[in-house]
């Protein structure tokens, strides 16, 4: 797949914002019933975030892996050559709620290890084989981020 023109463009950003609010919205009022999958049937969560600068709850739906108890999902925003605000609030405040249909989740993020992206990297991308063609896009390394109880 050819990386779309103007995907890196200040307004494909705002565009994927507007979409991706909306989208939660429907999720939220659905109870998870409607927006809870993506292309090609791939599961969609919201990931709820606390803002580094604002310091105010920031809700993103995203494509998500089940691992067990953990929660696992890809920080692409669609190949763009920057991270996603959701990966770098985490960053700074790695505690999360997760929504995955009606059940919600306190859990805490990290960063896979080398070793745990390469053993869930291809379990993603049969989930949603667009995550290579992300990959191929940008030259960071797209990161895996794993959501899992506090008490892990």
């Amino acid at each position: 797949m050819k990386k779309p023109p103007g995907l890196n463009a200040p307004h494909a950003r705002a565009i994927m914002r507007w979409m991706s609010r909306a989208q939660a919205w429907i999720y939220r009022r659905s109870g998870g019933r409607i927006g809870a999958t993506f292309l090609r049937g791939a599961p969609v969560m919201l990931l709820t975030t606390v803002g580094r600068k604002s310091g105010l709850e920031r809700t993103t739906p995203l494509l998500y892996l089940r691992d067990r108890d953990r929660v696992v999902c890809v920080a692409s925003q669609a190949g763009r050559d920057d991270h996603p605000l959701w990966y770098l609030n985490l960053q700074a405040n790695p505690a999360a709620r997760v929504q995955i249909g009606q059940v919600t989740e306190e859990l805490v993020a990290r960063e896979a290890s080398d070793d745990e992206r390469r053993d869930l990297w291809p379990r993603l991308v049969q989930m949603y084989p667009d995550f290579d063609s992300y990959q191929s896009w940008t030259e960071r390394r797209i990161p895996v981020m794993i959501l899992e109880p506090a008490t892990a």
